[in-house]
């Protein structure tokens, strides 16, 4: 490979045409003849062009209008912290004039979901970040962004079948099999242990909290440990869930261990502490309230998925994909991380980008 730096000047001389002929075909915009972008092209493969992305980027006039559409967050909660992600991203993309416009939608409410879904398809993105919760809704959602030539991808939940450009996020099905084996590293065999989930809305799909289950049985199935699981469904909010938890425990004295598949184990810890029992207790996400409660000793692990990474990647790969024409990972998964009040502090230092 010639090790010389070339300009479009010298580019321009080579192939006996204008330094803006040159400027055009590299940066793929107006109008050139076939003869001239051969001349132009042959000489980038004689020499290896490699183009600077960054300056191509800086030099186009377009500008980009992401979408994002996540549920509507409180300060410090899981979407919070993916908010955060994004905007660290944007900060560093805006100069290629890429703008994000936040859409919300209440997670609990397929209304809601539908009529903040219509208003983002009502306005024109260049490339949609979505956090989907709704299968049948979803698809339809997502059918309607590909008719209109938009460019979208998934955090959190992976639906498939949809055409996402990517899903970012954690192997759901993984991190359940390791919660799974965190139980029985830690001698339970031979011990009661509850796994507890929030009541679903009937038309809503929990799908990642049922790959976590499903991957915690599929450890349970392979290993033929002798543990008895009981299942407990707990409302998603109110007194009610302590006088379930209490009607269980009186009549399940020997449980010891719990595993809640959501990010909601702080009410589970609540209660635990309030009732001054003790629990093996295993959930998922740094929200301040787990993470109070696992240094407390009243939670004993958290798996994390680091939500500030994901929304972060995210538009980093769209603007990739949408400034820049990078093919992309079809799939990035993050890293299941496993944190104890040992090391909660460390991880949290870099846990925000």
């Amino acid at each position: 490979m010639d090790e010389k730096q070339y300009t479009i000047k010298d580019i321009a001389q080579m192939a006996g045409v204008s330094a803006g002929t040159v400027d055009r075909v590299l940066h793929q915009r107006g109008e050139v003849s076939e003869s001239s972008k051969r001349k132009v092209e042959a000489i980038l493969k004689e020499i290896d062009y490699q183009p600077n992305m960054y300056a191509i980027g800086l030099a186009r006039k377009k500008k980009y209008h992401f979408g994002c559409f996540i549920p509507k967050y409180e300060p410090n909660d899981y979407w919070y912290t993916v908010a955060c992600g994004v905007r660290k991203a944007l900060d560093e993309v805006a100069p290629f004039n890429i703008s994000v416009d936040f859409i919300y939608y209440d997670h609990s409410d397929k209304a809601s979901y539908v009529a903040e879904s219509r208003k983002l398809l009502s306005r024109k993105f260049d490339a949609v970040l979505i956090a989907p919760n709704y299968n049948l809704e979803t698809l339809d959602f997502t059918r309607q962004l590909s008719e209109q030539g938009t460019v979208f991808a998934f955090i959190d939940v992976n639906v498939e079948g949809a055409g996402a450009l990517t899903y970012i996020g954690q192997d759901s099905f993984r991190s359940g099999y390791i919660a799974a084996r965190i139980f029985c590293d830690t001698g339970f065999d031979g011990q009661e242990v509850v796994l507890l989930r929030t009541e679903k809305d009937p038309d809503a799909q929990e799908i990642q909290m049922q790959r976590r289950l499903e991957g915690f049985n599929a450890y349970m199935n392979e290993r033929h440990l002798n543990i008895c699981l009981h299942d407990i469904t707990l409302k998603r909010d109110g007194l009610e869930n302590y006088r379930t938890l209490d009607a269980f425990f009186e009549h399940h004295p020997g449980v010891s261990g719990g595993v809640v598949f959501n990010s909601r184990v702080y009410r589970v810890g609540e209660y635990l502490k309030s009732r001054g029992r003790s629990l093996n207790l295993i959930g998922y996400d740094l929200l301040p309230q787990n993470i109070a409660l696992l240094k407390d000793g009243v939670i004993d692990y958290l798996i994390g998925q680091r939500p500030a990474m994901q929304g972060y990647s995210c538009i980093k790969m769209l603007t990739d994909k949408v400034v820049f024409k990078r093919e992309v990972e079809p799939l990035r998964y993050m890293p299941v991380d496993i944190l104890m009040k040992e090391n909660i502090d460390y991880y949290v230092e870099s846990y925000n980008l």
